[in-house]
């Protein structure tokens, strides 16, 4: 039987500053794990120094890859680049910028390994979640949840966090169909994964600080255009998925195909 082996994503973008540091943080956590890792961090287009910081912390650090594209194309974009490129059989992301403590991966883990989980996603409404974050975030955040919930019948409370884990073969069989690429990944591939069967989708506790002053956090008017660009591409899952019915495997021809998005069946 193989052994397991568990794939980290960071997707990263403009964190020249913090890139180091942060890989240095998540790579002290998974070397405390009891199974083999690789991290792979994916650079959103080379806006500044962020590759060539990063690619210096791999040079010394086996088990890390540092991956990029010269155009900023949208978090889900990166991090489904980065799951091509994962061997792991458990392959999970995590948001770059340290406002999700790095220990939730442990955790995560341990969830993921005692629910025999398809997919374990870090929950900002887990009730020992530790969670500091504006009011006006805090009350988006319910709302979102409770329109996601209507729409797409997922069990889960929270669908936002950026920290969640996926049996590989979840992902084998979700990727293909998938088109959000910027900021609505997150509710897509869980609303396609219970779609297509995988129900074993659970929640667990996070630790998140999250001010307007962080760097990674968004302000202002760009506050308010991310909230209706959300809003827009939640709508728009909904209507492929329940109206279009694009992510049926009937409409398979439909699906559109980006060979650098192209999902590895056999991990060699």
């Amino acid at each position: 039987m193989r052994k397991t082996l568990i794939s980290i994503i960071i997707p990263a973008y403009k964190q020249e500053k913090t890139i180091i540091k942060d890989l240095r943080r998540i790579k002290q956590i998974l070397d405390k794990l009891r199974y083999k890792t690789e991290l792979i961090c994916v650079v959103d287009g080379f806006a500044d120094k962020t590759l060539q910081k990063a690619a210096e912390f791999s040079k010394k650090n086996p088990g890390v890859r540092v991956v990029g594209y010269e155009t900023n194309r949208g978090k889900g974009y990166a991090i489904r680049f980065g799951m091509a490129k994962a061997r792991g059989n458990i392959i999970a992301f995590i948001d770059s910028g340290m406002d999700l403590n790095p220990n939730g991966l442990s955790m995560l883990l341990e969830h993921f390994e005692w629910y025999g989980a398809d997919i374990v996603v870090g929950s900002k409404r887990h009730p020992v979640s530790k969670v500091i974050y504006p009011w006006q975030r805090r009350i988006l955040s319910i709302g979102y949840q409770v329109l996601t919930g209507v729409l797409f019948g997922l069990k889960v409370k929270d669908t936002q966090v950026g920290l969640k884990f996926f049996r590989r073969e979840v992902l084998e069989k979700v990727l293909p169909r998938l088109l959000v690429k910027t900021y609505a990944f997150d509710i897509e591939i869980l609303a396609v994964a219970n779609y297509t069967g995988f129900k074993r989708i659970f929640e667990a506790p996070v630790e998140i600080k999250l001010e307007f002053g962080n760097t990674s956090a968004v302000t202002g008017k760009n506050f308010y255009i991310t909230i209706f660009r959300i809003l827009w591409d939640t709508l728009a899952v909904f209507y492929r998925l329940k109206l279009m019915h694009y992510y049926s495997d009937k409409n398979k021809r439909r699906w559109v195909f980006d060979p650098e998005l192209n999902f590895r069946v056999n991990i060699g």
